[in-house]
């Protein structure tokens, strides 16, 4: 008996459903960790989870082509951006990863809190997502 992905269509549209879901999730999850639980470390894991949810209703071949994500290169800029931010502390003569914030009046928008927390947390989360896709794409493609 030969496997085929064909679904109808309300699975077509739930999955989708479900999978945009996980990701607005993850991104509650991402900005939500600088004030609370949370952050680039969740938010990344929440983000491979709707890939992997991908991989497995829409197959490899589908899912790589809309995403055309090459997972190494997801973890080199996440480390890069996450070194880079905590290089600023030395910079500044403080700690490595030492945390600045300020705030600002923007037009429209009002105060807002400007910190290098939410570039860090951004540099983890694409090392997360990066690391864990990685790590399942090559486990998922391995024949032995």
């Amino acid at each position: 008996m030969r496997y085929t992905r064909e679904h109808d269509v309300m699975q077509r549209v739930w999955i989708t459903v479900v999978i945009c879901l996980l990701l607005a999730f993850s991104w509650y999850l991402f900005f939500a960790g600088h004030n609370r639980p949370g952050g680039g470390f969740i938010g990344g894991l929440m983000t491979a989870s709707a890939i992997v949810l991908m991989y497995m209703f829409f197959g490899a071949k589908e899912t790589e082509r809309v995403l055309r994500l090459s997972y190494p290169v997801v973890i080199s800029v996440g480390l890069l951006v996450a070194v880079t931010v905590g290089t600023i502390g030395l910079l500044a003569g403080d700690a490595f990863i030492t945390q600045y914030f300020d705030y600002v009046t923007l037009p429209l928008l009002g105060k807002m809190e400007l910190t290098t927390a939410i570039p860090f947390d951004f540099g983890v989360y694409l090392v997360v997502v990066g690391a864990t896709m990685a790590a399942t794409v090559t486990i998922a493609e391995d024949e032995d």
